[in-house]
C-alpha cells in the first residue's frame, strides 16, 4: 500500500502557488491646468505689454506641480520660459514700466506676465546680477535708481571700447560687408517711427552687436551689449524722450554706414563718440 501511495504521488503533477496578481502600472499624472490668469489693467509697472506667450507655460511653470511628466525635458521647458520672462523685464525696464526706486514682487509681476512666480524670481535674479535690480528681502526687488553721472560714465567706456575698434574695421572691412547691415539701420529707423522705446532698444542693440560682430572677437561683442543695454536703463527722473530724438538717433546708423563704406575715418570717430550720447543710442 505504501508503495501505491507513492507511485500515485510521482504519478500526480506537482501544484505550484499561482503568482499574485500583478499590480496595475503607474499611471502618468494628468498635466496640470492653472486657470487663465487676467493681467490687471493699468499702472504701476505692469508689463502687460510683454506677456508670455501661452504656448510657451507648460505644467512645469507652476510651483505647485508635483513634478515632470514622464519623458518631459523640463530644463528646456524652464530655461524657454525663464528667458521669455527676462526678455519681457528687460523690455519693462527699457520703456520705463519698471520705475526706478520702485518694488516689484515676482508674485505680482508674474500675474500680469501669466507665469508663476519662479521664473519671474529666476529673471529678476539675473536682473540683479546686471546691476537692474536689487533685491529686498521679504519684499522683492527695487529697480535701481541711476543718475545722469552713471550714464556719462557708461558712455566714456563704451567710447573707450567701441571707437579704436571701429577705426580698425574701417581700414579693413570691404565695403559691401557694410552694405550687408543696411537692414539692420533700416528696422532702427522703422521702431524710432514707432515710437516704441523697447522696440528701439533691441533694434538699436542687434545693430551695434552686428558691427562689432565683423571683428570676430565674441568677449568684445558681450561686454559692449552688457554696457549698452545698461545705458540704456532709465534715469531716476529721465526726460520725456520724443519720436524725433529716437528718429535723430536712428539716422545715425546710416550715416555711420556711409562714413564706413567710404573709409572717411574722422567722419566714423566723430558719429560713434557722439552716438553714445544721443537719446537712446
Amino acid at each position: 500500500m505504501e508503495q501505491g501511495r507513492a507511485r500515485e504521488a510521482a504519478e500526480r503533477p506537482e501544484r505550484r502557488p499561482a503568482p499574485p496578481a500583478a499590480s496595475p502600472a503607474p499611471q502618468g499624472h494628468a498635466p496640470y491646468r492653472a486657470p487663465e490668469g487676467h493681467a490687471p489693467s493699468g499702472r504701476p509697472g505692469a508689463p502687460s505689454a510683454h506677456r508670455v506667450p501661452e504656448q510657451a507655460r507648460g505644467p512645469h511653470d507652476h510651483e505647485d506641480h508635483d513634478g515632470p511628466l514622464p519623458g518631459t525635458p523640463r530644463l528646456v521647458q524652464r530655461h524657454s520660459v525663464r528667458g521669455q520672462v527676462l526678455d519681457a523685464l528687460r523690455a519693462a525696464l527699457v520703456g520705463g514700466d519698471l520705475a526706478p526706486g520702485q518694488v516689484y514682487s515676482a508674485p505680482a509681476l508674474g500675474l500680469r506676465l501669466g507665469v508663476s512666480a519662479t521664473p519671474v524670481r529666476e529673471a529678476m535674479q539675473q536682473l540683479a546680477v546686471e546691476g537692474a535690480v536689487e533685491v529686498v528681502p521679504n519684499r522683492g526687488f527695487r529697480v535701481v535708481e541711476r543718475t545722469p553721472r552713471e550714464l556719462a560714465e557708461l558712455a566714456e567706456v563704451r567710447a573707450l571700447i567701441e571707437v579704436p575698434v571701429m577705426l580698425r574695421l574701417a581700414r579693413t572691412v570691404p565695403a559691401d560687408r557694410w552694405a550687408e547691415l543696411r537692414p539692420l539701420a533700416e528696422a532702427t529707423a522703422a521702431a524710432a517711427a514707432h515710437g516704441d522705446l523697447a522696440e528701439y532698444g533691441e533694434a538699436d542693440r542687434a545693430f551695434h552687436r552686428a558691427l562689432l560682430g565683423l571683428a570676430g572677437n565674441e568677449q568684445l561683442v558681450a561686454v559692449a551689449d552688457d554696457l549698452h543695454r545698461r545705458s540704456q536703463w532709465p534715469l531716476v527722473s529721465p526726460p520725456a524722450v520724443r519720436r524725433a530724438d529716437l528718429v535723430a538717433d536712428a539716422a545715425e546708423h546710416g550715416a555711420l554706414l556711409d562714413a564706413l563704406v567710404a573709409g572717411d575715418l574722422n567722419v566714423v570717430e566723430s558719429l560713434v563718440r557722439e552716438h553714445f550720447t544721443g537719446a537712446r543710442g
